[in-house]
């Protein structure tokens, strides 16, 4: 019996699972709301710069997350029948497919509650949803 490898080549749906994996890493799934804005926040940004949106997720210095010393950073593993996971995919397939609204009113740039970054100290931001301070 002859085996052939079957290779999922949607870029799509593997872009939408990067995505969601580091919006929930990042919100921890917890809102709706927030989810959508960090995810409208990343779209913002790519427009805003020209830089292809995987780059923007694998970046440390726009997520803590995916610094090993993070405490969100454990929160990559998330399984993938998590039902917050799922959420986080179904917005970014949302976003990518361009039927995401702009959440975030335009941010670029954000960070978390916890954290004030040296960047954020002389700005003053535009929103605040769900724990997560966002900047043009």
């Amino acid at each position: 019996m002859q085996m052939t490898l079957i290779k999922n080549t949607d870029t799509g749906a593997a872009l939408a699972y990067k995505i969601a994996r580091v919006v929930y890493a990042q919100t921890g799934a917890n809102t709706l709301l927030g989810v959508e804005a960090l995810t409208s926040m990343i779209k913002n940004l790519s427009d805003a710069s020209g830089t292809d949106i995987y780059s923007i997720v694998t970046d440390k210095n726009i997520f803590d997350a995916l610094c090993t010393d993070s405490a969100r950073y454990s929160r990559l593993s998330v399984p993938a029948n998590n039902r917050g996971f799922q959420m986080c995919v179904r917005v970014a397939r949302r976003m990518l497919s361009g039927g995401l609204v702009d959440m975030c009113f335009g941010a670029t740039r954000f960070h978390n509650t916890d954290v004030l970054p040296s960047w954020a100290v002389a700005r003053g931001y535009i929103a605040d949803i769900d724990g997560m301070l966002f900047y043009l």
